[in-house]
C-alpha cells in the first residue's frame, strides 16, 4: 500500500509539464535576464565552484555509473569543462562586441556591424559516456551565449544524471537553467516542445528522431554523433610512442566508449606483426597481465552493451582474429582490451560503430590502399587518425579523408584545443562547439545596417529609366570602372 502511494505522489513529466518548463524558461529570457554580461559570468564563476567544491562527488558518481578511473574522471570530465569556463569568461566579453562589416557604394555612406544574440530557449540532451563533459561544456557555450536552458542528461549514467540535476539546482540560476532527468518518455515530453536550438550527444538512430522532432517546429540542430574512426600505422614511425598514444585515446578513454575513440587500425601486411607486438608490450606494461583487475579500465556502461560487444567478437569468423586479450567478466561488466588482426571487412565488427575496448587491425598491401578503404567504407567518421613521418602522405591524408577532425601522430587530443571545433560530417553529425565555436552555435548573427539620410539615391525611385538601371547595375557590381562608363553615357545622352 505505501509503495502504491508513493507511485501515485511521483510527479509525472509529461507534454504538459514539458510546456511548463519551456514557458518559464521563455518568461525568463523574455525579462532580458540572461543578455546581460554580469548574469553570464555569475553563472559560469558558479560552474566552476559547483565542480571545484565537489570534485570528490563526481568523481564518485563516474566511479558508480562506469568504473571510471579518478584520473580520466579528473581530467576528461572536469578539467575540460573547467577550462571551458575559463576561457568563457576570458574572451566573453570580446565575444559579445558587434563586428564591424564592411558596406559598399550601393549603401554609401553608411556603416554595419554583425550582432551576436542569443537564440533563446535551448535544449542540451547529453550522453553517457562523459555525462559531466558532454553536459556542461555546451552549456558553458549557451550560457556565455545568453540562453536559457534545459538540460536532459542521460538516464544510463543515473548516478550521474542526479548529481547533476542536484548540482546544477544549487549552484545556478534555476530561473534560467534547469535539469530534467529521465528516459525515453521524459526526452519525448521535451522533444514535442518548440526550442531555438538543440544540440544533442549520442547516436545516429536517436539523432534522426531528434531532427525529426526539430523540423516540425523549424527548430535548428547541432548533432554529435560518432562512426568508425580510422588509424592508419605507416612504418616509418616511432613505433612504441605511436602505440601508447593509440592506447591512450582507445583504452585511455573510457575503455574506448567514446565518439572520437580509434575504431580500427590500417597498416600494411608486412608491417601488422611489429604493430601487434608492440600493443601486447604496452597493453601489459599499463594495464598488467590480467587487465581485468585493473583499476585504470572503464567498465562497459551496462548488460545490453556488453552483450552487443561480445556479439562483436564471438561471430564465427571474427572470434579465430583475436590475438591479444578477449577476456571477459560479465558479472562486473568487463571487457578487456582485445587486439584483432585481420577480420573479414564483411563482418559485424567492421560494419557498426565499435563503441568498446576492441581494436581490430585491418591490412593492405600498400598504405596508400589505406584511403580507398576509408572511402569505401561510405561514412564519414567523427574522427580520423594517420601516424607517419611521410609530409606527402600527411598532405594526401588531409586533402581526401573527410572527418569531423584529423590528427596527426596523436589521438583524440584535438579536443583539448578549444581554437578547433567539435563537430561531425554526414552521419558523424552537424554543427560544431567548443571555445568560440559554442557561443557561436547558441548565438544568432544579426545584420545590421546604419544609414542617415544624407547620399539618398534617386536612382532607385520610379519612374524607372533605361539610364537609372545602367547605372544602379554598375554601382551594384562595384565596379569603378563600370560606374565612370555608366556616368559618362548618362550624361553624353
Amino acid at each position: 500500500m505505501l509503495m502504491e502511494n508513493k507511485a501515485e505522489n511521483k510527479a509525472v513529466f509529461d507534454a504538459e509539464s514539458a510546456n511548463e518548463v519551456v514557458k518559464e524558461l521563455r518568461d525568463s529570457f523574455v525579462t532580458g535576464k540572461t543578455k546581460s554580461y554580469r548574469w553570464r559570468v555569475t553563472q559560469l564563476k558558479a560552474m566552476l565552484k559547483m565542480l571545484d567544491e565537489n570534485e570528490p562527488q563526481i568523481v564518485a558518481a563516474l566511479r558508480d555509473d562506469l568504473s571510471k578511473p579518478e584520473f580520466e574522471s579528473s581530467l576528461y570530465e572536469i578539467q575540460i569543462v573547467n577550462n571551458s569556463c575559463r576561457l568563457a569568461l576570458k574572451e566573453m566579453n570580446h565575444w559579445m562586441m558587434p563586428e564591424k562589416a564592411k558596406t559598399s557604394l550601393t549603401t554609401f555612406p553608411s556603416s554595419a556591424e554583425i550582432v551576436s544574440e542569443p537564440l533563446g530557449v535551448v535544449l542540451v540532451i547529453s550522453a553517457w559516456n562523459y555525462p559531466f563533459l558532454v553536459s556542461l561544456d555546451p552549456v558553458v557555450g549557451a550560457i556565455s551565449a545568453g540562453n536559457a536552458i534545459v538540460l536532459k542528461p542521460s538516464e544510463m549514467a543515473p548516478t550521474s544524471s542526479s548529481l547533476l540535476a542536484k548540482l546544477v539546482a544549487d549552484y545556478l540560476d534555476s530561473s534560467c537553467i534547469k535539469v530534467v532527468e529521465g528516459a525515453v518518455p521524459e526526452t519525448s515530453a521535451l522533444l514535442e516542445q518548440k526550442w531555438d536550438k538543440i544540440l544533442y550527444t549520442g547516436n545516429g538512430r536517436v539523432a534522426r528522431i531528434v531532427m525529426a522532432a526539430a523540423a516540425k517546429h523549424l527548430t535548428p540542430v547541432v548533432l554529435e554523433l560518432g562512426g568508425k574512426s580510422p588509424v592508419i600505422v605507416v612504418s616509418d614511425i616511432n613505433l612504441k610512442v605511436a602505440t601508447r598514444r593509440i592506447i591512450a585515446g582507445k583504452w585511455g578513454c573510457n575503455n574506448g566508449q567514446a565518439c572520437v575513440s580509434p575504431d580500427y587500425i590500417i597498416t600494411t601486411k608486412d608491417y601488422a606483426t611489429k604493430v601487434v607486438d608492440s600493443f601486447k608490450c604496452e597493453l601489459e606494461r599499463f594495464y598488467g597481465k590480467d587487465p581485468l583487475e585493473s583499476k585504470d579500465l572503464s567498465r562497459i556502461v551496462n548488460s545490453s552493451h556488453f552483450d552487443r560487444l561480445s556479439k562483436l567478437i564471438d561471430e564465427e569468423k571474427v572470434s579465430s582474429k583475436i590475438v591479444h586479450g578477449g577476456q571477459r567478466n560479465e558479472k562486473n561488466l568487463q571487457i578487456a582490451p582485445t587486439i584483432l588482426l585481420d577480420v573479414p571487412v564483411n563482418s559485424l565488427i567492421m560494419k557498426e560503430e565499435i563503441f568498446g575496448p576492441l581494436l581490430p587491425i585491418i591490412t593492405v598491401d600498400k598504405v596508400e590502399q589505406s584511403f580507398d578503404l576509408i572511402h569505401s567504407s561510405g561514412g564519414k567518421p567523427l574522427a580520423a587518425y594517420l601516424f607517419t613521418n611521410n609530409k606527402k602522405l600527411k598532405r594526401k591524408f588531409v586533402e581526401t579523408v573527410s572527418a569531423g577532425g584529423l590528427v596527426v601522430n596523436d589521438t583524440a587530443v584535438h579536443l583539448a584545443i578549444h581554437s578547433l571545433p567539435f563537430a561531425g560530417v554526414g552521419e558523424s553529425g552537424m554543427g560544431s562547439y567548443h571555445g568560440k565555436f559554442s557561443f557561436d552555435a547558441f548565438s544568432h548573427k544579426k545584420a545590421v545596417l546604419y544609414r542617415g539620410f544624407a547620399g539618398d539615391a534617386f536612382l532607385r525611385y520610379p519612374p524607372y529609366t533605361p539610364r537609372k538601371l545602367t547605372l544602379l547595375q554598375a554601382l551594384l557590381s562595384g565596379s569603378i570602372v563600370g560606374i565612370i562608363r555608366a556616368l559618362l553615357g548618362w550624361f553624353w545622352a
